[in-house]
């Protein structure tokens, strides 16, 4: 049986959660949780980035709230996000010095690097979403793109692999697994299946299950990840957040 004692992926009202970093503290406590991540979404997400200027505001909350609140060990991370082909995702050393975990994401809702990239990763997505277009080549495109992420910058969790886009579930473990990168198995949107699980296991690539909370009542429900997991015949020690 597998249990979890944390959930690595939590978003706030610093990008669009609709609970403050306490409340999703305080829900991961209830629900028997001994670690929580805040993974606001990244800089250059559209409308929902978390803001520059915040950052080091949430690192201060958050060791506040280390100090005083016993039962739960709180990280600061980030989801960022993969802004061009070859890799670039949208943080720098200003941030990475606040931060404790890197998560980082394909998002569509992104500012590129540059219209290239644009067109590369986002532009090719859209019309191969809507009219099937090119779809392989544009599947080793965004193969590509997270596999040099994960080789360019130390990234502990890759979220959600295969949400929204079409990747090569089996290139991105090989490469995750060299570099020490867990793959996400996200109990929101369900986009590692049993079967992704189950091929990209065979490269030894380590696994979190996640909650992806959006609300603070979201935050542990890893149920669906758990069943995931389980189907795909997971044991404990391949997964990071799992009590061994």
């Amino acid at each position: 049986m597998i249990t979890l004692f944390a959930d690595y992926h939590t978003h706030t009202i610093y990008s669009h959660g609709k609970g403050t970093i306490m409340d999703n503290v305080m829900a991961a406590k209830r629900k028997g949780l001994t670690e929580i991540a805040i993974t606001d979404h990244g800089i250059r997400h559209l409308t929902f980035g978390v803001r520059k200027k915040n950052i080091a505001k949430m690192r201060r909350e958050i060791d506040n709230i280390n100090e005083h609140c016993e039962g739960v060990k709180v990280l600061l991370g980030m989801e960022c996000n993969i802004i061009s082909t070859e890799g670039d995702i949208d943080m720098d050393d200003d941030i990475r010095k606040y931060l404790d975990i890197l998560l980082v994401g394909y998002h569509m809702m992104v500012i590129p690097k540059s219209l290239k990239d644009a067109w590369g990763i986002y532009g090719l997505n859209y019309l191969d979403k809507f009219f099937s277009y090119h779809t392989e080549k544009v599947k080793e495109k965004n193969t590509i793109a997270i596999g040099k992420a994960i080789e360019r910058h130390k990234i502990d969790i890759i979220t959600h692999p295969g949400a929204r886009i079409p990747i090569d579930t089996t290139y991105i473990a090989q490469i995750a697994a060299k570099a020490g990168t867990a793959l996400e198995i996200n109990s929101h949107s369900s986009a590692m299946t049993a079967e992704h699980v189950i091929a990209a296991a065979k490269y030894g690539v380590k696994f979190v299950i996640n909650s992806d909370a959006h609300k603070p009542e979201d935050v542990g429900n890893l149920r669906n990840g758990i069943q995931i997991a389980s189907d795909a015949g997971l044991e404990s020690s391949q997964i990071i957040n799992a009590i061994k």
